[in-house]
């Protein structure tokens, strides 16, 4: 790769910048366009996260103070304030989530090998939850949470292989979670990993017929009766281990076969649990590690919230919103490629750090990062979030 290229652009080179021509076109994004086609305006937002830059105005300055590098960054003007939110209030945000989508695919193949963390499997496991951001109501009234507060959620299905988010709907603060199960893209073969929330029989069986497998847990007044016990081994934890029909008129009929009841007793808390799932092979202590991976789903979102700019937005339309949101994916992920791809031992969150204040060093990419992680980026790693130490 050509030392002479500022760090910015190498990474800007991971792009499938062909695939996002076509997507450009397809949604008619350069339309018009006369200062800031939508690969400047993807650049821009890709410089804000990678900087993390807080707003129009912070953008311009920042970049305005480079002024002799953005032809280098690919920027062929001057990037003024008023243009770049006038690009995302009017630009589809639809253009952003299928070039997230395209990233997406190729990262998910990138770390297809990935273990997943106590567990054996060959299978794909996914981790569903959603995450609220808290907004003023007053300035986004299309995003109605409560009386007097606004909010969006971001639900999202993790793949534990190398925590890539394989699907990311935006909703306002009002839809519940376990409505994105209607519209959720649903894999034959793989794991779906969900907390209460998402216990809604109907859907589940939808699930189950579609050749997916589901691993929840029961509320405390479910109604079922045992139809089968295996023997269990109360020493590991596992207290029993039933197949199980729904009592309930309507929960009978939403969910007519058996279902697997696996009772479990935290070694380190003594909690026990009800664990779900209509996969009645796996061991149940295999089941029991499963629906642990969930908790990776909940770091994913600390991560972002702490790293990624989506909780101080640059406009307040619901499409500047989006794009924004899913022009932090984007980059996210773009950073996760450019990680695997060039073999980096650092963590993402180290690549972030090196890169929000070397953007215009021109140095070769990979020779940035050399030198490992000191032992603050260690212990901040451990204390955060252990799945991107990948």
């Amino acid at each position: 790769m050509n030392v002479g290229k500022t760090l910015f652009a190498q990474v800007m080179e991971f792009v499938p910048w062909t695939s996002f021509g076509r997507i450009v076109d397809c949604h008619g994004g350069n339309a018009g366009v006369r200062r800031m086609s939508c690969a400047e305006q993807f650049r821009v937002m890709a410089f804000a996260q990678l900087t993390w830059r807080e707003s129009l105005r912070d953008i311009e300055v920042t970049l305005g103070a480079n002024a002799n590098k953005l032809y280098a960054m690919g920027l062929r003007h001057s990037v003024h304030r008023s243009t770049l939110a006038d690009a995302n209030e009017s630009r589809d945000w639809r253009i952003w989530s299928d070039l997230a989508a395209v990233l997406i695919r190729r990262a998910r193949k990138l770390y297809s090998d990935t273990d997943l963390v106590g567990l054996d499997l060959k299978n794909t496991v996914y981790a569903l939850d959603a995450t609220t951001i808290d907004l003023c109501l007053s300035l986004f009234e299309w995003a109605p949470f409560r009386r007097a507060k606004a909010a969006i959620k971001l639900h999202t299905l993790l793949d534990l292989r190398g925590a890539i988010p394989a699907f990311i709907h935006v909703s306002d603060g009002k839809m519940h979670e376990v409505n994105v199960l209607d519209f959720m893209p649903v894999e034959a073969g793989a794991f779906y990993v969900m907390d209460r929330g998402y216990l809604d029989f109907r859907r589940l069986y939808q699930m189950h017929q579609a050749g997916a497998f589901f691993v929840t847990r029961a509320k405390h007044n479910m109604n079922a009766r045992r139809v089968y016990s295996q023997r269990t081994d109360r020493a590991t934890g596992i207290i029993c281990d039933q197949s199980v029909l729904l009592n309930g008129f309507y929960a009978s009929q939403h969910y007519p076969e058996n279902l697997r009841r696996i009772r479990y007793k935290d070694p380190i808390t003594d909690k026990p649990l009800i664990f779900l799932t209509n996969n009645f092979v796996l061991p149940p202590l295999t089941i029991a590690a499963l629906y642990k991976n969930r908790w990776q789903v909940e770091l994913f979102f600390k991560w972002i919230k702490q790293h990624l700019r989506i909780k101080k937005f640059l406009g307040n339309s619901e499409n500047a919103v989006k794009t924004q949101i899913w022009c932090a994916v984007s980059t996210y992920v773009l950073i996760a490629i450019v990680k695997k791809e060039l073999q980096i031992d650092a963590s993402l969150y180290t690549l972030l750090q090196i890169l929000s204040v070397s953007v215009f060093e021109k140095t070769e990419l990979s020779s940035a990062f050399q030198g490992g992680e000191t032992a603050s980026d260690l212990l901040d790693s451990a204390n955060q979030l252990n799945l991107f130490g990948i």
